[in-house]
Order: C-alpha cells, then structure tokens, then sequence
C-alpha cells in the first residue's frame, strides 16, 4: 500500500488545449461525484493528447478512449476522452504509445478526431483522474490552457 504523505510531489501539465474546469462539471456522474478519485477535466479544442507526467504507461483500453499512466514517485492517472467513447469501439482514436512504454511530459500520446465522434457522445471533455488518491485543486480556476502548460492544478494531499 503506498503512503500518501510520503510521496514526493510530481509535476503534472495540462494534457491538450482548452478550456480548463473542475472535474465536478464533467457531465458523467461517476467523474463529476469524484467517485474514481478526484482531478480536472480540459474542453478540447484540438484531439491530440500528450504525457501531462514523467512516468510509464500502465494501461490501454481496448477501446483507445482511455489511458492509465502511473508518474515516476507511484501516483496513478487515468486519462479519458470523452463521456460514452467507449460505445465507439475505438473509431476515430489512434494510440502512439505501448502499455509499459516509459514517457515524459510531452510525449504524444493518442489522437481523436473531434469532428468524427463529437456528435456521437454527449462530452468530448479529457478527464484526468488521480486514481491513486490525490487531491487536486485548480490554481487559476477555469481557464484558456495549452498543451505542456505547468502550473495548472496544485496537487494538495
């Protein structure tokens, strides 16, 4: 079991560019009610989502809209594109990235075409989720972000 309070802080990046928001405004009560663990959620302007950590890739769904990344001190961060993705069994998502593969802040890791599935899916909204326990709160509140953008969320416990 990891120590929480021993854990040494990491450094998370804004994932895409968009528009920054509290996971509690994700339209999917499961994210919203912190349910999987707390975080952020980033309205993409652009399908392109990138290593917002240095770390490993602990996991891929089969169905692409999704990525679990576990950060270099043994924090766990899933990534979820969109609300109801999953029923499009991949279509319109490609990967760059292998379960195990090491990576940095940066490191592209999967695309989705906006224009094909926004109409499909009641969000297209990237999720990230501290699934290990931490406790996010954003620094600036909703805001314009870009992709590599530090200084997003400080990560409070």
């Amino acid at each position: 079991m990891l120590n929480l309070f021993n854990r040494t802080k990491f450094k998370i990046v804004s994932p895409t560019e968009g528009k920054l928001k509290s996971v509690t405004s994700v339209i999917d009560e499961v994210f919203a009610s912190k349910a999987l663990g707390d975080g952020f959620a980033i309205e993409p302007k652009q399908g392109v989502v990138y290593s917002p950590i240095v770390g490993v890739v602990s996991m891929i769904f089969p169905t692409l809209h999704a990525i679990g990344l576990k950060a270099n001190n043994g924090a766990e961060i899933l990534i979820h594109v969109g609300i109801d993705t999953v029923k499009l069994n991949g279509k319109g998502f490609k990967t760059f990235v292998r379960e195990g593969q090491k990576i940095k802040i940066g490191d592209k890791l999967l695309e989705f075409d906006i224009e094909e599935i926004k109409d499909k899916v009641p969000s297209t909204d990237v999720i990230v989720i501290f699934t290990s326990g931490e406790i996010c709160e954003l620094v600036n509140g909703d805001i314009q972000v870009d992709a590599g953008q530090a200084n997003i969320v400080n990560i409070v416990k």
